[in-house]
């Protein structure tokens, strides 16, 4: 290489990020990724809903790594914010040694410096890079080279998820909405209050008092420097209720870094069914109104910055994103090019990455071995949203044994999402057992048919406890479960995981989503776009079926607009198919006549 082709070349090339991020999983299991992947480049998401999960966390890592653990008591003063805060710092300050340290590792095959390398992207100029150096004659120049590299690394993000409904009120007055020590609030300030420069993602809707909330911290305004150091992620379902969401944050003077779109029904944990809007037509409109957006945003968010006396104005570009069933890297790749997609998000195939997640040896096992049938909607969860759940989990072998032993219901410990008010003027969990003694109590007093009787029965006690179990497959992970909590573990993935068979190491399952390998080769699997489809017929399906048991016109006529919906879903992805048959195989076959088989049966549907 000439001397000029060489400095040409470094000057040039850029750190490319990764092209897709680990989401939110549960509670535990993956409440310490980032100190397993962001040394790495790879950005993930912890839950800061469990403060208790949180600081037990934090006790096993310090002392793993001989540092010094000072407890923060649940009893104290502002102690969620203080726990979810100390964490926090502790995985920026080291994830930040782990990253220094590997940067000084020499250019060697099979270390970790390497494998930074190794595991990005083949198309990012980093990586290309990398290869030129790999090539060069030993000598100053290849240690310049080396050096420049070293720069250009950059660390994977730690954002942090808030649900924005659990938002429980601890104190006697619940009405009092100024409440900063709320589930929620004090969740923000303790990520608000951090090191960390990263996101905090909210999901599951709008809370007003948690966006306004955010207005109080000056990490999401700009520095002198210009720089918003805490970004705001909102993961949505649909363009309106993005829109709606940002304008209200734009006009406190937030700007919303990135939209982060979840496949309703075709994602891990809670699903959250649309009114029938698909994600192939959710996506092109984000793409269509792309600048619309952000011309409006951008007016609203200057605005409101000059009413409290800010000149400064960031850069204001904002990020796309998807997550939810994506299985191939063809359907990754599509994704990012067809809709000019930033990143896509990988979750519950990180399940079976024992580097990378807190699943016990037990449950790896039955999920490695599991087929489409050990997955399913259900209503366990106590939100009284769908929950995808795992058939096999031993939460469920939990559940059943008390009710074999006339004891339903769980112990009710953490109280996070204690929400009901029918029985009692204190709230509490449907899950727990002081509920669902008393709602059968009250079920047997209406002396219902015994068929009507056993149905009631059991939606009242197919609930479980999430607090616990999606906290004790982490505990039991590293080995700090205690004596008497119980091993029950419950766990929500996508449906999606089916199809991967087997246990993965990081390099493998990043080699399948960015096409060096195929984990799926041999096996059956529909389109991402037609299983949401199918999965969104069968959810209609089961709702017709509840309307006959409870009819109401108001009911009857949302059902029908979720149909027509499906089927303006059906004629976009016709329209996706014809523009793409003849340049893209992956939509021949199997593709095209499952949208025809998923339109059949959705006509066949009467309502």
């Amino acid at each position: 290489m000439a001397t000029s082709g060489y400095f040409w070349t470094i000057q040039l090339f850029k750190c490319m990020a990764h092209k897709f991020h680990i989401p939110v999983l549960g509670l535990g299991f993956s409440i310490d990724t980032p100190l397993k992947v962001a040394k790495y480049g790879i950005s993930s998401v912890v839950s800061i809903v469990d403060d208790e999960l949180i600081e037990r966390m934090r006790a096993y890592h310090t002392k793993k790594r001989n540092m010094i653990y000072v407890p923060i008591p649940k009893n104290s003063h502002n102690s969620r914010a203080k726990r979810i805060h100390c964490y926090l710092n502790f995985l920026d300050a080291t994830i930040k040694e782990d990253f220094e340290k590997l940067k000084q590792l020499p250019f060697e095959a099979g270390n970790d410096l390497c494998r930074y390398f190794e595991l990005l992207p083949d198309d990012s100029q980093l990586k290309h890079g990398y290869k030129l150096m790999l090539d060069y004659p030993d000598g100053k120049k290849k240690e310049i080279f080396q050096s420049i590299l070293r720069k250009r690394m950059e660390l994977g993000k730690i954002d942090v998820n808030i649900m924005s409904k659990v938002d429980r009120i601890k104190h006697e007055n619940r009405n009092d909405t100024a409440d900063e020590n709320s589930d929620a609030l004090a969740a923000l300030r303790g990520f608000a209050e951090s090191s960390l420069t990263s996101s905090v993602v909210l999901s599951a809707g709008m809370n007003p008092r948690l966006c306004s909330y955010l207005e109080h911290f000056e990490d999401f305004y700009p520095d002198e420097n210009n720089i918003v150091k805490k970004s705001i992620i909102l993961k949505v379902s649909d363009f309106r209720s993005a829109f709606i969401q940002a304008k209200f944050l734009a006009k406190k003077g937030l700007w919303t870094t990135e939209f982060r779109i979840e496949s309703g029904l075709n994602c891990g944990g809670h699903a959250f069914a649309t009114d029938g809007y698909l994600l192939g037509p959710i996506l092109e409109e984000f793409k269509q109104m792309k600048t619309r957006m952000k011309e409006e945003l951008f007016e609203l968010y200057t605005k409101a910055l000059q009413k409290k006396g800010i000149s400064r104005v960031p850069l204001t570009e904002y990020r796309i994103s998807v997550q939810g069933g994506i299985g191939t890297a063809a359907e990754n790749e599509f994704l990012l090019k067809h809709y000019q997609l930033d990143s896509t998000g990988w979750g519950s195939p990180f399940l079976l990455v024992p580097e990378v997640t807190n699943v016990d040896d037990d449950t790896l096992n039955q999920l490695a071995n599991a087929d489409e049938s050990d997955f399913f909607l259900s209503n366990a969860s106590p939100l009284g949203v769908l929950f995808n759940n795992f058939r096999n989990s031993s939460i469920e072998a939990e559940r059943k044994m008390r009710i074999a032993q006339g004891r339903p219901g769980s112990p009710c410990k953490k109280k996070y999402l204690c929400t009901n008010t029918e029985f009692t003027e204190t709230p509490i969990c449907t899950a727990s057992r002081a509920y669902q003694k008393l709602k059968i109590e009250h079920l047997k007093k209406e002396k219902l048919p015994v068929a009507e009787f056993e149905k009631q029965l059991l939606k009242v006690t197919e609930k479980i406890c999430l607090c616990e179990g999606l906290c004790s497959s982490a505990y039991q992970k590293v080995g700090i479960l205690k004596p008497k909590e119980s091993k029950a573990v419950a766990i929500c993935p996508g449906p999606n995981l089916a199809y991967f068979s087997g246990v993965y190491s990081l390099d493998e399952m990043i080699g399948h989503i960015y096409g060096r390998t195929d984990l799926l080769e041999k096996v059956k699997r529909p389109n991402f776009f037609i299983k949401e489809l199918e999965l969104y017929v069968n959810y209609l399906a089961t709702e017709i079926n509840l309307l006959m048991e409870g009819y109401t016109e108001k009911k009857r006529n949302q059902l029908i607009r979720f149909k027509e919906e499906l089927f303006r879903g059906i004629d976009y992805y016709k329209f996706l198919f014809r523009e793409f048959t003849r340049k893209e195989q992956r939509f021949e076959g199997r593709f095209y006549q499952s949208l025809l088989d998923a339109e059949s049966r959705l006509r066949q549907l009467s309502i």
